[in-house]
């Protein structure tokens, strides 16, 4: 590499995106040891970025300017001690501390960082890894999904909902969705979804009873939160498995909300389950749960995880959804749409993905 500086989209405060962004000059990272830096291919949105653009729950806020961006596909060109094995691999990536996508070039863990296929195309490529890894740690690992079991997928047909779906049919499970639009009933049906209801406007909790003679729903994969908490423990059935994937329509930790009541989960008799998406090689993982507290899952099982995904894509079992492509010159447009929530907007199904 000869350039020293990049392109990249930086926070400068918190406010709307359109105020909020620079596109900056800024200096080429340099990876530490068991990093790498990645020449950007494309960026998938993920709700959370909004966050790091207008302010709001950041588990940790980075100093002002900072460039936001939690997830990449690109091509590893430079690696830190003792991961030299990902060099020239194309990757997908978590960005180191969940900042720096949206840029020409962004640092990531090797433990979050996986190998893809050349010849697997973009924006296609932008829709495989958060999605996928989330729901296969929410509905195969944490509530240990089933064969002829239910399970309502709030948000189906958002970037993680059209995952889960896919996941939760290829387990041989019975899949109900939510849907914020009556426009995105359609993408939930035609992935395996059985019912589909407006959580605006429908009854989700007294459909799922009906369908399931009265005694609700064994798995709820909610990424929403407070919105449709009540409800769905009202319609999760016993020693069900309550998945808290995330809680964006709150846009505040799980803890703080005020449906998350201790004696509704015992009269519920149902096990709530907190799920995060994280990778780390052993030593990191060690050090973060004694320090911390935190449970970090190991890089090796990701690396599992991952191969079977990219079998099943091979074989035609899974596909990701991309609804949106946009240009890197489109990122804050793109964010104030996605913050106001317009019409347009909330028709949009899958992955919003910036293509470099």
């Amino acid at each position: 590499m000869t350039a020293q500086t990049m392109k990249a989209w930086r926070t400068h405060e918190y406010t709307t995106p359109s105020k909020a962004l620079k596109y900056d000059d800024v200096a080429i990272p340099e990876p530490g040891p068991g990093e790498v830096l990645i020449k950007v291919q494309a960026v998938p949105f993920n709700a959370n970025d909004l966050e790091r653009v207008a302010g709001g729950n950041m588990m940790a806020a980075p100093p002002l300017p900072f460039t936001p961006g939690m997830e990449l596909v690109g091509v590893v060109v430079k690696c830190g001690d003792g991961v030299d094995y990902l060099q020239g691999k194309r990757v997908v990536a978590g960005a180191k501390n969940a900042n720096g996508a949206l840029a020409e070039y962004a640092l990531a863990q090797a433990s979050s960082t996986f190998e893809i296929p050349e010849d697997l195309p973009l924006p296609d490529a932008g829709g495989l890894f958060f999605p996928f890894h989330i729901s296969w740690i929410g509905l195969y690992e944490r509530a240990d999904l089933k064969a002829g079991q239910s399970v309502l997928i709030h948000a189906g047909a958002g970037g993680f909902g059209v995952a889960a779906i896919q996941l939760a049919k290829l387990r041989g499970a019975k899949v109900f969705c939510t849907v914020g639009h009556d426009a995105k009933k359609a993408i939930c049906t035609e992935l395996g979804a059985e019912a589909v209801w407006n959580y605006n406007t429908e009854d989700y909790a007294q459909g799922v009873l009906d369908l399931t003679d009265g005694k609700g729903c064994d798995v709820v994969f909610d990424t929403i939160g407070e919105a449709v908490m009540d409800r769905s423990f009202h319609c999760l059935g016993y020693n069900g498995h309550y998945l808290m994937m995330g809680a964006v329509g709150a846009n505040k930790p799980a803890v703080d909300q005020k449906s998350l009541v201790p004696r509704k989960i015992a009269l519920g008799n149902f096990k709530f389950c907190g799920v995060i998406f994280n990778y780390a090689f052993e030593p990191m993982a060690k050090m973060l749960k004694q320090g911390l507290g935190w449970n970090f899952a190991l890089h090796q099982q990701g690396a599992a995880t991952h191969k079977q995904l990219l079998e099943w894509l091979a074989e035609g079992k899974i596909r990701p959804v991309v609804g949106k492509t946009i240009r890197m010159d489109e990122v804050p447009r793109a964010l104030d749409e996605l913050a106001a929530r317009d019409e347009e907007t909330r028709k949009v199904h899958g992955r919003v993905v910036v293509v470099l």
